[in-house]
């Protein structure tokens, strides 16, 4: 028989939930906010929160000294491209590794998800000289491979873990109706994990989007994504508070309105499979 839930507990419960959401968005609402402000009420102390002069010169200033569009169509261009080049790889290997595996595949699992434990500084200069030797310093081309193999791990762990999930006679009855090896994977088994292919690419979206280190130092102006315009707004001359929360504020908010929309596929998607 079900707990009883009483009315108090509800609300109790409620209450926590919407105080831990509010103190992860604090931040984002704090950057929001900064953003309207003048660099005068950006750093006054006390801070001011609310009452405060509201301005949008900060935004007019971000898009005429930097081509805001042209670092959000490389981030778009790099993002999505790393991910569906991730997930034409990791489709075939989570299948092989879930309906196939062989006497090692746990241990290559684990394999590769230590090299997400690897210090992103500690492989810079080979792949920096790597770059340089191969022509792909500043190109989109280079920063969606590297940003494909940082995150081909985690797009592989989780299509893993959901292809785990379906029944393997349901693959065996479409060999036995005659599908070739390409056409079960791709008329039978991804349809049916939809759900989690949906939230894997959303997943490693936003993981792309705000990769800073490698997008920092492989991209200077051509290539150069989001992240490398807010980095733009810290200068030798100090910090310009209110000018950095405009530029992050504009580089957020597509991600932002991305999660909103998708958050129902999204959370569909990271509990496929589990215990309803």
């Amino acid at each position: 028989m079900a707990r009883k839930v009483t009315e108090t507990r509800r609300w109790t419960f409620t209450i926590l939930a919407w105080g831990v959401a509010l103190a992860i968005f604090f931040p984002i609402l704090w950057t929001i906010l900064t953003s309207f402000k003048s660099e005068a009420d950006a750093i006054a102390s006390p801070p001011k929160f609310l009452f405060f002069d509201w301005t949008t010169e900060n935004y007019a200033e971000v898009q005429s000294r930097s081509p805001y569009f042209r670092h959000f169509l490389n981030s778009v261009i790099i993002s999505v491209g790393s991910t569906l080049l991730g997930l034409l790889i990791a489709i075939p290997a989570a299948w092989s590794m879930a309906f196939q595996p062989a006497k090692r595949t746990k241990d290559l699992l684990m394999w590769m998800l230590s090299t997400k434990m690897m210090p992103a500084a500690g492989v810079l200069i080979p792949m920096y000289l790597l770059f340089r030797s191969w022509g792909l310093l500043d190109t989109r081309i280079g920063i969606t491979v590297v940003l494909m193999l940082i995150n081909l791990p985690i797009i592989t762990w989780m299509l893993y873990t959901y292809f785990r999930e379906i029944p393997g006679e349901i693959l065996e009855a479409a060999r036995m109706d005659g599908a070739s090896l390409s056409k079960e994977i791709l008329y039978v088994l991804t349809p049916m994990a939809v759900p989690g292919i949906a939230s894997t690419l959303l997943l490693n979206v936003i993981l792309a989007w705000n990769e800073a280190f490698w997008t920092l130092n492989l991209t200077t102006s051509q290539a150069a994504p989001l992240t490398t315009f807010i980095a733009s707004y810290s200068s030798p001359e100090g910090l310009f508070y209110a000018k950095l929360s405009a530029a992050s504020t504009m580089a957020i908010a597509p991600i932002l309105i991305l999660g909103w929309f998708s958050q129902k596929q999204l959370v569909r998607g990271l509990t496929f499979g589990a215990v309803k």
